[in-house]
């Protein structure tokens, strides 16, 4: 249903693409969190691009939600596609960038799962950690902070569990 959604609202085929492989990353996370949602999680990861129809800028996040909340989805998806960008955006940071001020960084697991299965996808390919360090370095003013907050979910949902 989600990928009629997608085409319905004339979303580039190459943001479908991309939004199928980070279902596919975020489910894979998920199975090391039997509480997450796996229907959030695929849901959540599959719209979570669809605001690219209308913008690829920062505000596709937003545009994306008011989206999918024409189609009826939960507050709970509707989250997962407003805070997947990056590791989150703050308040102080969304003034900023000139989307509505308030924050986007994700707080439940399956908003956590599908924003850093995003990061780790470029277009349909896996990356790793330090590519996206090495991306968002390039392409942020001070992404320090923003750096900061990727380690940490990276750390919480991939690297505690490389050693079992």
């Amino acid at each position: 249903m989600e990928i009629e959604i997608l085409k319905k609202e004339k979303t580039p085929q190459n943001v479908i693409e991309h939004s199928i492989a980070v279902c596919k990353k975020a489910l894979d996370i998920s199975k090391n969190f039997p509480e997450a949602d796996k229907d959030l999680i695929r849901k959540g990861a599959l719209l979570h691009d669809i605001g690219r129809s209308k913008t690829h800028g920062i505000g596709h996040a937003v545009e994306g939600r008011k989206i999918a909340q024409r189609y009826n989805y939960p507050p709970e998806v509707l989250n997962i596609i407003e805070r997947h960008i990056g590791a989150g955006i703050t308040e102080e940071e969304s003034s900023l960038l000139g989307i509505p001020e308030k924050s986007y960084v994700p707080i439940t697991i399956e908003e956590k799962i599908v924003a850093h299965a995003d990061n780790l996808i470029s277009g349909t390919e896996e990356v790793d950690i330090d590519f996206v360090i090495k991306k968002w370095e390039s392409r942020m003013e001070n992404p320090k902070e923003n750096i900061k907050r990727l380690i940490e979910l990276d750390n919480l949902l991939i690297q505690k569990f490389k050693d079992e």
